[in-house]
């Protein structure tokens, strides 16, 4: 036996008992002769301690001796000993194993480690090494005890939400990872077939298709833990390869996947936090989480809503917003209250005028022609172009902004879309600027209501909102503007962050025909990318629906880390590269040539 304790096993109950132990050797201190070894594994730290005085055996501390000159930290031991308490006022109270240390009797020297790139101990005060260097030498950075934490804190919260779910009647399915390349958003990553040259298979974007034909199937209740590849253009927190937790459901309708995903991160919530989550989790819909909070991933945990008032200031002689509403623009306000800045005076607020400049330079930093304000002092709105504002104008925004002393009012002019997006990032930050998320627990959100299309704002071309699987809210070709039409879909959002979007589905293999030859599809198109799922359909296709949720980002936000790198094992870069194993990598001309591919990269590297 290699070890009979852990590294974070012992307690002062093991007193006296001889044990092995296995692990790294973290720090080395040397006190007059007598060596003290911080030695870890993944389960914690023991102290042990080589004191040649108490050895009889000289031979055997000879040989200590000589081992102990032979390696540096991060070389893999094995001790064995007795374990004995420390002395007294030595203890590590933040240590568990702190109030005992293990005597050497033996040791044997298991692996030596190479001079190290960067320092793997957490100290007070030090500073990590950058991100790419960590990336470099990952598995040394995941012997830091903050990333073995974080995958098993991820690993704690899939298998809660798995042991739901097998208690709940679903069947863990593994669907294809080699499928037919089909137009679903990003590009695929493609994978050339040696057996069938000139034939290719994608990685999946999503299992999208494969779930919904498991429901035609009869699998009734399916769920997977996914993994999802999508070609997209690098993104500083993006990865090319993501992790979903994937549900689809038949005879269902939205209310029933909802409720369903309530219960699961309720469950995860009972086993990591030891509370279950307030349910039902609210719902707001898209067009109201565009007008009050400008973006369709809203964060509810503070105020600072978006209130339209162009009805009002259109009354005012303010030349800027009569530019703006001349060519059909919007006005939006914001109503930063005193409670928020701990306002009581024009003098006494953290958004003081200094403050409100470099807010005026951040908002035209956002592609507006900059910001306006006005503070509420003495009952009434002061402002250096309040008089551009007749009092029943500055009587109605006081009305619809509900303003009271102290109170800050922050003007937003432009387009409709570029003001509420400007007026979202505002939110944003104020929310951070102010600090109003301190000590805020986690809050879910329903999305619901979405549109079914929209307008590709380049090019004007139609396409889907979510994907063109999502089930019509309405019926196709009756009059009207089916472009127009809502889909029954629906995103989870926490925090601010999209971390699930499911929808019901199409199961009725006409109506996805007519959303394809929407979208522009060729009848020809539609059958040569999808004519299988649709053949699929018309076999009796029960109504389903389902949802994906993103475990990467939602790990990330229940952990606080600034990135979803901190919770992947081996994630890629910011420009999606493999720094540990150098991927992606050119490979040798004769694999190419027995994919009878041809490369046309250039021979320099980029």
């Amino acid at each position: 036996m290699m070890r009979t304790h852990t590294c974070g096993e012992l307690r002062p109950d093991h007193l006296g008992q001889k044990v092995t132990l296995a692990g790294w050797v973290r720090f080395s201190r040397d006190h007059g002769g007598v060596l003290f070894l911080d030695l870890a594994d993944a389960y914690g730290t023991t102290q042990v301690v080589f004191d040649p005085e108490i050895m009889e055996d000289r031979a055997a501390v000879e040989g200590l001796e000589s081992l102990f000159k032979t390696f540096g930290r991060e070389s893999v031991i094995s001790v064995h000993g007795t374990v004995r308490n420390r002395v007294e006022g030595t203890e590590d109270a933040r240590n568990p194993t702190g109030q005992v240390e293990v005597f050497i009797e033996s040791a044997e020297l298991l692996n030596r480690s190479r001079p190290l790139p960067f320092e793997v101990a957490e100290q007070k005060g030090s500073m990590l090494p950058g991100e790419d260097l960590r990336l470099r030498y990952r598995y040394l950075d995941l012997r830091r005890t903050e990333m073995s934490n974080n995958l098993r804190f991820r690993h704690r919260v899939i298998a809660a939400a798995r042991r739901y779910l097998d208690g709940a009647g679903f069947v863990e399915v593994e669907t294809p990872m080699l499928t037919r390349s089909t137009p679903e958003g990003a590009r695929d990553f493609i994978v050339p077939s040696r057996i069938t040259p000139g034939s290719f298979y994608a990685l999946p974007q999503s299992p999208q298709l494969y779930k919904q034909m498991l429901m035609v199937g009869g699998i009734d209740r399916y769920y997977q833990v996914a993994r999802c590849f999508r070609d997209e253009d690098s993104r500083s927190d993006r990865q090319p390869e993501f992790t979903q937790l994937d549900v689809e459901m038949s005879f269902v309708d939205e209310t029933d996947i909802q409720g369903l995903i309530e219960k699961v991160l309720s469950s995860v919530w009972k086993e990591i936090y030891g509370k279950e989550l307030p349910t039902p989790f609210p719902r707001v819909t898209f067009y109201d989480a565009m007008h009050r909070y400008g973006t369709d991933a809203p964060d509810i945990r503070y105020g600072l809503e978006l209130n339209d008032v162009t009805d009002i200031v259109e009354r005012s002689n303010y030349e800027i917003f009569h530019r703006v509403l001349s060519k059909g623009g919007r006005v939006v306000c914001m109503n930063v209250k005193a409670e928020y800045t701990h306002a009581t005076s024009a003098d006494d607020t953290m958004v003081g005028r200094n403050e409100v400049d470099r807010l005026i330079e951040w908002a035209k930093g956002q592609g507006m022609g900059g910001l306006t304000w006005m503070r509420m002092i003495g009952g009434e709105l002061t402002s250096n172009i309040v008089k551009y504002f007749p009092d029943d104008v500055r009587a109605g925004l006081i009305e619809r902004l509900e303003a009271k002393e102290g109170d800050l009012l922050l003007f937003l002019a432009g387009s409709e879309i570029a003001a509420l997006k400007a007026g979202g990032e505002l939110r944003r930050k104020l929310a951070k600027d102010l600090r109003l998320l301190e000590g805020k627990d986690h809050q879910f959100v329903w999305l619901v209501g979405c549109p079914l299309f929209q307008r590709d704002p380049l090019t004007g071309q139609l396409e889907t909102f979510h994907h063109p699987f999502v089930r019509p809210d309405g019926c196709l070709g009756e009059g009207g503007d089916d472009t127009c039409m809502g889909g029954r879909s629906y995103d989870l959002v926490m925090d601010g962050n999209e971390i699930g979007s499911g929808s019901m589905r199409c199961h009725d293999p006409e109506v996805q025909r007519q959303v394809f030859r929407l979208l522009g599809m060729s009848d020809e198109k539609i059958e040569s990318d999808f004519g299988f799922f649709l053949e699929a359909l018309s076999y009796g296709a029960p109504p389903h629906g389902g949802i994906a949720l993103g475990v990467d980002r939602m790990v990330s936000i229940m952990l606080g880390t600034e990135s979803i790198r901190e919770v992947i094992a081996f994630p890629k870069n910011k420009k999606f590269q493999g720094l540990m194993d150098r991927s992606p990598a050119p490979v040798e001309e004769s694999k190419l040539a027995e994919l009878q591919l041809l490369s046309l990269a250039g021979d320099e590297e980029e």
